[in-house]
């Protein structure tokens, strides 16, 4: 299901694919702070977990022929108090040395994976 996203160190998904592209754009699932066997990483850590995800959305990104420059907006879903948006926000701006795409910064209560702090979702489009 996700052969190029394995073959680029990307975890298994559990019935799902990573993104599909359609004409111009890449549909892109949130991306979750899992390494490359399936583990969260980073656990109790939003600015790891964040750098993460941003990791592996590069990985999908590149996979499927799009550049960072094709990211076009961003959704940061972050658990926890404040502190934890803050810091994995501040792991965002440091991830992209230079301007971040439109995003938006949301505290959420959960998220699907057991000791899961952050996933981030992309908007691709190329230009």
């Amino acid at each position: 299901m996700n052969d190029d996203e394995l073959a680029a160190g990307l975890a298994p998904t559990p019935g799902y694919r990573y993104a599909d592209v359609v004409g111009d754009r890449l549909f892109v699932a949130g991306q979750v702070p899992h390494d490359e066997h399936g583990t969260v990483v980073g656990v109790g850590d939003p600015r790891r977990q964040a750098t993460q995800c941003l990791d592996n959305l590069r990985s999908v990104i590149g996979v499927h022929g799009f550049e960072l420059a094709d990211v076009r907006q961003l959704t940061i879903y972050v658990v926890g108090e404040h502190t934890n948006l803050t810091t994995a926000w501040d792991a965002v701006t440091a991830w992209f040395e230079g301007p971040v795409p439109p995003a938006t910064l949301l505290g959420v209560n959960d998220l699907g994976y057991t000791d899961q702090l952050v996933e981030i979702d992309a908007t691709i489009l190329r230009a």
